[in-house]
């Protein structure tokens, strides 16, 4: 049995990995400092820097970027449903995904023992690293950089955790649809309010075009609305 150990293959270069991704950043020592473990560092004494302090500011980075963006393409989510969405697409599983989908891996700069123990495919370090390319194209080209980089990404994941999550709403399900097909935004119309005023019920149907999509009922308007929402995502077959 050969008992040699492994040779770590020698990773991409930043300048490479750039031109690859089509990444905008100019200050390509940023990007290897990004792509730099500590481990590295300790073997390499002429390298002054991991990738520590642009993974802190990458993360923030993200945080904003993300939550700017569901902002922006969620206007019917709530604030709590949008703190979990923002929590699911900049957890570490996700942000590994990202990494592994562009193959981040093959580009770090890692001491032997941790490439050798598999530090490529780590999740940990792999969602390190990508925060840390943020940062550094923060660092380089501002917020602009950042989102060319990282929306595409997100709204790709989005899709997923929004098709598979309980946690998005019928309303928001109901208009990404409306919009996928360039219909417009869907438009909630009271038909009828009964009861006194302390134990109203409200019904509501949503329309689309002009046309009627699904009608709801509930103690409040926009219970009303969410479940007339869910009637329509019902005859469309989306539910």
């Amino acid at each position: 049995m050969d008992s040699k150990p492994q040779i770590p293959e020698e990773p991409e270069a930043p300048d490479e990995l750039a031109k690859r991704l089509s990444l905008p950043i100019q200050q390509v020592h940023l990007l290897s400092r990004a792509l730099t473990h500590r481990s590295y560092v300790n073997e390499h004494p002429e390298v002054v820097e991991d990738n520590e302090r642009l993974e802190f500011l990458g993360d923030a980075v993200l945080d904003f970027v993300v939550a700017a963006w569901l902002y922006h393409h969620c206007p019917e989510m709530q604030e709590g449903d949008l703190t979990r969405m923002r929590a699911a697409l900049v957890c570490e599983e996700q942000l590994a995904a990202f990494a592994r989908q562009l193959n981040l891996g093959r580009a770090l700069r890692l001491g032997r023992g941790e490439a050798n123990a598999g530090g490529r495919d780590r999740p940990a370090l792999l969602c390190a690293t990508f925060e840390a390319v943020v940062g550094a194209l923060y660092l380089d080209g501002g917020i602009s950089a950042v989102e060319a980089f990282v929306l595409p990404l997100v709204a790709e994941a989005a899709k997923e955790i929004m098709r598979h999550s309980e946690l998005y709403d019928p309303k928001s399900r109901l208009q990404e649809w409306t919009q996928a097909q360039k219909m417009g935004r869907p438009e909630y119309v009271v038909i009828g309010e009964s009861g006194p005023d302390h134990a109203k019920t409200f019904e509501i149907e949503v329309r689309v075009n002009g046309e009627v999509y699904g009608r709801g009922v509930g103690s409040s308007k926009q219970a009303a609305a969410q479940a007339a929402a869910q009637a329509a995502l019902k005859r469309l077959g989306l539910v």
